[in-house]
C-alpha cells in the first residue's frame, strides 16, 4: 500500500526567516514516522524559507521563468540544501531516505503540464528505501525553468503509483474557515470563500493550490499539521478530508 506524504514548507522551516530550519519540528516528524510503518512510502517536501525567497527574489514562479543559469542555480542548490537537511534527519531516525531531485527527473510542456518520470521512485520503493521528493525548478518549454511545487508532486506521484493514501501536512490543523477545521471538501466551491493567500512568501499557491491539487485526486487525501502525522500513518483521518471518500 503507498503511502504519499507531503511535509509542508511551513512545517519544517521558518518561512519568514530565509534558510532557517526548524528543527524541533523536523525532528518531531522524523521521530513520527519513524514509530509508524514506513515500507512503500513516498514523502515530499515544500520549499519553506529555502526555496520560496530565492524564487521571489529572481521573479520565478509555476508560470513565470527564466532563462537565468544563476538565478535557477540558487534555487535548485537552496532546495538541495534542505532536502539534505531533512533526509539526514530521517536517517538519524533509521528511516532509509534517499533523494529525488525533480530538476533532474521533471519537466513542463509549453502548456505547462507537469512530466515526471517516477520509475526511479518506484524502483526505489521496490528496494526498501524511502524517496524524498522536494519543491525545485524544472525546465519548462519556452520559459526556461519554472518552479515545481511539493503540492504538484504529490499529485503525479499519487497518480503514477496508484497511492492508497495522501496526506499534506501544513502549519495548520486542516483547511480552515473562520478559524474552525472543515471536516470534509468535495468541491472547491465548498471553502472557496475561506481560501486566502499565503501569510508568508509562497510563490506556489497556498492553501488554494493544495485543495485543488487534492481535489484532483481519486485517492483518500487528507490535510492536517504535525499532530496528525501519526494518525496519518496508523490509517485514521485526521484534519480536513478532501474529495474521495474512503469506503469501509
Amino acid at each position: 500500500m503507498t503511502t504519499v506524504l507531503k511535509l509542508g514548507g511551513s512545517v519544517i522551516t521558518d518561512k519568514d526567516q530565509p534558510e532557517t530550519v526548524d528543527r524541533d519540528a523536523l525532528e518531531h516528524a522524523s521521530e513520527t514516522i519513524a514509530r509508524h510503518e514506513h515500507a512503500d512510502l513516498v514523502l515530499v517536501h515544500g520549499g519553506g524559507s529555502f526555496g520560496h525567497h530565492h524564487a521571489t527574489e529572481h521573479a520565478v514562479s509555476r508560470t513565470a521563468g527564466t532563462h537565468d543559469t544563476d538565478a535557477t542555480r540558487a534555487i535548485h542548490e537552496a532546495m538541495k540544501s534542505l532536502n539534505r537537511i531533512v533526509i539526514d534527519a530521517l536517517a538519524t531516525e533509521g528511516i532509509p531516505a534517499l533523494p529525488v531531485h525533480p530538476l533532474s527527473v521533471g519537466t513542463r510542456t509549453v502548456d505547462g503540464e507537469l512530466l515526471l518520470s517516477t520509475q526511479q521512485v518506484q524502483t526505489m520503493l521496490k528496494e526498501g528505501f524511502v524517496p524524498v521528493l522536494h519543491g525545485d525548478v524544472i525546465a519548462h518549454a519556452r520559459e526556461g525553468t519554472t518552479i515545481v511545487s511539493g503540492d504538484e508532486l504529490v499529485r503525479v506521484l499519487a497518480t503514477d503509483l496508484d497511492a492508497e493514501r495522501v496526506g499534506l501536512c501544513s502549519a495548520v490543523p486542516g483547511v480552515l474557515d473562520a478559524g474552525a477545521v472543515v471536516p470534509d471538501i468535495d468541491t472547491f466551491a465548498d471553502v472557496a470563500h475561506a481560501l486566502g493567500a499565503s501569510e508568508s512568501t509562497d510563490v506556489t499557491g497556498g492553501m488554494a493550490a493544495k485543495v485543488r491539487a487534492l481535489l484532483a485526486l481519486e485517492t483518500p487525501a487528507f490535510v492536517f499539521d504535525r499532530e496528525g502525522i501519526g494518525p496519518f500513518l496508523e490509517g485514521d483521518s485526521p484534519g480536513t478530508r478532501i474529495g474521495f471518500e474512503p469506503s469501509g
